[in-house]
């Protein structure tokens, strides 16, 4: 008979001994772990602000006070990142640090499209800021810790796990988010722009959903993607990107017509709608097309093409695969760049 006893550990120590070791262990990864959570909330901690915006509450008879979400201060002359949908339309918005300074602030850009939005508070100051990290390097199971003003209760810390990478989820616009964090650490209202730090003290995301009724799934936007849209805000004041004059849906394929075009696409993205002298209506396209490759790209779907018309193809001539009655037909459109979208189609 085989003997197994020696393969388990603690076979050679005797009861006290192991009673002895394991809540010295224990200790010291609880010890660990707070201390990981307590140097991140003392180095970004001051650079989270809470955002004040609307009239202030009773500023007039009868009116009520705005509404509340974070900030993170990204330099020290008061850039401050947000989402879109915490500025909205505003006019009036104040920073409330750590301290309780009230700062006033105005936005530069947003971007409905990622849900972000870049601020920058009045006057200059030397101002505690936080660190954009590079969201790439991170793994599931990675602490991370959140810091925000949810419903209100300020500079308030919770800590949890990167649950999943890559996620997607649709924007206020309508458009997906690509490249989403999705975490358990908890997250409420008020904590929509707070940042999502790492335990090397380096802002990985920007906190800006949750999902009603569940329990540990929260949501933030990558911080390569917010770095992407802080350098576009920062060099035109608005997020650059192409635009083809369509509204669509995704849509599958009958398999007769992928067979009779010799197409393997089980989904497109069916055209709903076109807009009069846009550039679709140009190349000569139609309501019920079927686009299934745009420049050389799979379309599967609506969200697919809207990945495509990013700003590298801007005032380019792209061709276009589409199906029309079953039949497989290619066009050349001449793409343009996208209007941005005023700051007051963002009130809700």
């Amino acid at each position: 008979m085989l003997d197994f006893t020696s393969d388990f550990a603690g076979d050679n120590l005797s009861p006290a001994q192991t009673s002895e070791v394991s809540p010295i262990n224990d200790q010291a990864l609880l010890d660990a772990y707070s201390n990981a959570v307590i140097s991140v909330t003392e180095r970004v901690g001051p650079a989270v602000v809470r955002i004040e915006t609307g009239p202030k509450a009773g500023s007039a008879p009868g009116q009520r006070g705005g509404g509340l979400g974070s900030g993170i201060i990204i330099s020290p002359d008061g850039l401050v990142l947000t989402n879109s949908h915490v500025v909205g339309a505003s006019k009036e918005i104040r920073l409330r640090d750590t301290e309780g300074v009230v700062t006033d602030a105005h936005v530069l850009g947003v971007d409905a499209d990622t849900d972000l939005a870049l601020l920058r508070a009045n006057g200059s100051r030397d101002l505690p800021y936080a660190s954009l990290g590079n969201s790439k390097t991170l793994r599931r199971g990675q602490l991370v810790v959140a810091i925000g003003n949810p419903l209100g209760f300020e500079s308030t810390v919770t800590a949890g796990v990167v649950s999943a990478l890559g996620r997607s989820i649709r924007s206020v616009s309508g458009r997906t988010i690509e490249d989403v964090i999705q975490t358990d650490a908890a997250l409420n209202p008020g904590n929509s722009g707070g940042a999502l730090v790492s335990s090397a003290a380096e802002v990985i995301g920007i906190n800006t959903a949750i999902i009603q009724g569940a329990q540990g799934i929260c949501f933030a936007v990558a911080s390569n993607t917010a770095q992407f849209v802080l350098s576009e805000i920062i060099r035109h004041g608005y997020v650059r990107r192409a635009y083809i004059g369509v509204s669509g849906q995704t849509a599958p394929i009958p398999r007769r017509h992928a067979v009779l075009a010799g197409v393997e696409n089980k989904m497109g993205a069916l055209l709903m709608q076109i807009e009069p002298d846009g550039p679709a209506a140009r190349a000569g396209l139609l309501p019920g097309d079927v686009m299934i490759k745009l420049d050389g790209v799979d379309i599967h779907g609506v969200d697919d093409l809207i990945r495509v018309l990013d700003r590298d193809r801007i005032d380019r001539t792209v061709s276009m695969d589409v199906l029309r009655l079953g039949r497989l037909r290619e066009f050349d459109v001449h793409l343009v760049e996208r209007k941005p979208v005023p700051r007051q189609a963002l009130a809700s």
